[in-house]
């Protein structure tokens, strides 16, 4: 039966199925009919470029399936790696380009074809406007659709915050794990713990306690008893953790990583002090002298992460550039 929709999903991380859902959850919402076509799970490979081979090999057949099946009106390709070998055009959700996260060989096939496929398409869905700025001048009409971010269940309970700082570290060199050790290891005071989510690889240090994997709703049951998030990402593509651990209460101490890093920005105006290179000192501001009403204010400036903001783009400028106006 034909459906509004395709959306071609590559599903390789539990973050990019979550925002895979997200999507789906949000064209539905706004009336839309949508089938998913998810590629097959590809094995690990030692270079960046022939593992987006891999996978966009992977979803150009999951995308021909589907076109087959469900001959949708419009394809939508959840990431740029997923539209690189697309069989039809279609619009690209993403969050990064290869431009700037595949520098030198790592990106050796995928930029070339990536400025294509960013002209080519008939609409681009970048998750941040920094997502857009690190892309080619010359691309298609853009319109920025957010990952929604909601505050976890209870989170408005009143919960005492008896853990002092929370990190995430599912790529600890990525997420700067070392530097925020180090930071820590120079700003604790005895009874401070920092709690270490994301890695069962966590170097023995005092103060610290290694979480581990956890589900999702353990972790947000995490954030909500946390006074601080900290992060040193080396580049942030989008940092969906960050806006969770803002919705759900916590300061946010961070380095101004490249990237389109969502969260900086709100951060920085939040609490300038708590944003840069000096993380033990931030660190010791948000325990020691957190600004008044951070929380209330970093609830109004999520307001446009929020799921119901989120369905207003989709509904108002996603489907009708798709679908045409209904």
């Amino acid at each position: 039966m034909p459906v509004d929709l395709l959306l071609v999903s590559l599903g390789s991380t539990a973050g990019l199925r979550a925002a895979e859902a997200e999507l789906a959850g949000a064209l539905r919402r706004a009336g839309a009919t949508v089938a998913e076509a998810v590629a097959a799970p590809q094995r690990d490979v030692r270079t960046l470029a022939l593992t987006d081979l891999f996978w966009a090999r992977a979803a150009r057949a999951a995308a021909r399936r589907g076109i087959a099946e469900h001959a949708p009106g419009a394809v939508i390709y959840s990431t740029v790696t997923a539209a690189l070998l697309w069989p039809r055009p279609g619009a690209i959700r993403y969050d990064a380009p290869a431009a700037a996260n595949r520098p030198g060989r790592h990106g050796v096939w995928q930029r070339p074809l990536e400025r294509r496929r960013l002209r080519e398409a008939p609409l681009l869905l970048p998750q941040a406007q920094g997502t857009l700025d690190e892309g080619p001048a010359r691309h298609a009409r853009a319109v920025v659709v957010p990952i929604p971010v909601e505050p976890s269940a209870a989170a408005a309970t009143g919960l005492e915050r008896d853990l002092a700082a929370v990190t995430y570290a599912a790529n600890p060199h990525k997420k700067g794990l070392d530097r925020v050790l180090a930071a820590w290891r120079a700003a604790a005071r005895p009874g401070e713990e920092l709690v270490v989510a994301g890695t069962p690889h966590v170097p023995a240090t005092p103060g610290v306690r290694n979480a581990g994997v956890l589900p999702a709703a353990e972790f947000r049951a995490l954030l909500r008893r946390a006074r601080v998030y900290v992060t040193a990402p080396r580049r942030e593509d989008y940092g969906v953790t960050q806006l969770e651990a803002l919705a759900d209460g916590c300061l946010l101490v961070t380095t101004a990583a490249p990237g389109p890093y969502a969260a900086l920005p709100l951060a920085r105006a939040l609490d300038p002090r708590l944003v840069g290179d000096d993380l033990a000192g931030a660190l010791r501001a948000a325990l020691d002298d957190p600004v008044p009403g951070y929380a209330a204010g970093a609830s109004e400036l999520l307001a446009p992460y929020r799921r119901a903001a989120v369905d207003r783009v989709v509904a108002a400028e996603v489907l009708p550039g798709l679908l045409g106006p209904g």
